[in-house]
């Protein structure tokens, strides 16, 4: 059996699974910390599937200490609202998020996912990830854990990050070693994942200005029809790219699952979505049709995002929903999906992963030795630190999800959200841009915001015992 080259035994080292986001984020801190580390990707190559993210001032502060913030401005776009139409074309709600460039310091902005990688890629040397490593086991010894693959390889490091999304093959060996020792949670024992809806993304190849004018906007058009008659929400979102990244969402009248053993792909990966184009390829597009000041095409459907999409790069993906009780144990944490798959309605699980990947960051750089005990206070730090938070972002994505569903409740919900008052939606920005993490070991970023950022503990422990200037 292959095994990895030996390593310094006196240096930190850690194995990230999942080349994901969070995982790629928490590589790309590691790298800057000069602590070893490699990412172990299932797939053959980091082919990032779906359609758009949104980001705000809640990651931008830990960005422009990364240096990546110009470059993210550079393929981003911002949006300053969010227009809700019903299927008739009528406008049902507009939704202002310029306030948040006052309250934390950036406006949000909508980058394409592939976009985003290439950006994270771009910070870690390519020797350090490698691909179509798929985790087959999970060995914890006291000095070390060590991973086997497909391929009959294992590694060995003192540290290893579940990064690999809500099916994790390191939670499921993780689980299973602590299910056999009598020590898992009741609630981490349901290996089902629930989901209420399925989605189809995909994003467009640029597209002719002279087709979509809207694409020469400053603003992004961030879209949300809501049909009247169908069980559909569909959502469209401009790019810097003058692509059109599209989802169109399936709610189901009742709640379904899926187990581990069900999954067959990766959550981003292409399955058979050809059935569910044709199911929706009708339905019409009402920035990219003559209601809005007689700009753009007339009567452009979904059909034709379909249509100039890359078929490889359409993906038909169930939206699971579950936060995990147990994020670490032993040798072994997880981070992102691997402990709180987020529905994407409110657009927090990127956002979740990339505090998860700052925070674990931190408590790493800090970490006074490879000692278990020193280990357990650290990952203990970080559970402590992101758990309510990550909480309260799933709390808030599942009521977002509720937004956009069918059903008489549904109804309500959306009619109490149009009709809100101004002040409480500031409120809501402020709440929802109010924890802006940075990174510890290096330089502190100047807070714009005029709404003082949450306490970060892994910020303020390391500014305390180390005499870093605190954020202003």
């Amino acid at each position: 059996m292959a095994q990895e080259e030996p390593q310094s035994t006196d240096t930190l080292r850690v194995m990230i699974v999942g080349a994901g986001i969070g995982g790629l984020m928490l590589a790309a801190l590691l790298e800057i910390a000069s602590i070893e580390y490699s990412v172990f990707e299932r797939a053959p190559d980091v082919k990032p599937l779906g359609s758009a993210l949104s980001l705000g001032a809640n990651v931008f502060l830990a960005f422009e200490q990364l240096g990546i913030l110009k470059e993210f401005y550079s393929k981003a776009k911002p949006f300053a609202q969010t227009r809700a139409y019903g299927e008739g074309h009528d406008k049902v709600r507009i939704r202002d998020y310029s306030p948040a460039n006052e309250i934390a310091g950036y406006l949000p902005h909508i980058i394409a996912r592939p976009d985003l990688y290439e950006i994270l890629l771009k910070r870690i040397p390519v020797h350090k990830v490698h691909y179509s490593k798929k985790v087959l086991s999970i060995q914890h010894k006291d000095s070390e854990v060590i991973i086997t693959c497909s391929d009959k390889t294992s590694y060995s490091a003192d540290i290893l990050v579940g990064a690999d999304g809500a099916y994790s093959a390191v939670r499921q060996g993780l689980y299973k070693h602590i299910h056999a020792q009598g020590n898992l949670p009741v609630q981490d024992q349901e290996i089902q994942l629930p989901f209420k809806s399925i989605c189809l993304v995909g994003q467009t190849t640029p597209q002719p200005l002279e087709k979509f004018p809207q694409l020469t906007e400053t603003f992004s058009r961030f879209d949300i029809v809501v049909g009247d008659n169908k069980p559909y929400t569909w959502v469209t979102f401009s790019t810097r790219q003058q692509t059109i990244c599209w989802m169109v969402i399936l709610h189901l009248d009742k709640e379904s699952s899926r187990t581990h053993d069900s999954f067959r792909n990766t959550e981003w990966g292409p399955e058979s979505a050809q059935s569910m184009c044709k199911e929706v390829e009708d339905f019409i597009l009402p920035s990219y049709t003559d209601i809005d000041n007689d700009r753009g095409s007339k009567g452009l459907k979904i059909k034709d995002l379909i249509d100039q999409t890359p078929k490889d790069r359409i993906s038909k993906v169930m939206l699971e929903e579950k936060l995990f009780e147990t994020w670490f144990a032993m040798r072994t944490v997880l981070l992102g999906d691997a402990c709180h798959k987020m529905h994407p309605s409110a657009g927090l699980g990127a956002v979740s992963a990339i505090h998860d990947a700052i925070v674990l960051a931190n408590v790493l750089h800090d970490l006074p030795s490879k000692n278990p005990d020193d280990i357990t206070r650290a990952f203990q730090a970080y559970k402590d630190e992101r758990y309510p938070l990550a909480k309260v972002s799933w709390d808030t994505s599942h009521k977002m999800s509720q937004v956009l569903g069918k059903t008489w409740i549904n109804a309500m919900i959306r009619f109490g959200i149009n009709h809100m008052p101004d002040w409480i939606w500031t409120k809501a920005l402020s709440r929802m841009y109010g924890y802006r993490p940075q990174v510890s070991f290096l330089p502190l970023v100047k807070d714009r915001g005029s709404v003082k950022p949450a306490p970060q503990p892994s910020l303020i422990s390391r500014s305390a015992n180390h005499g870093m200037p605190q954020a202003v």
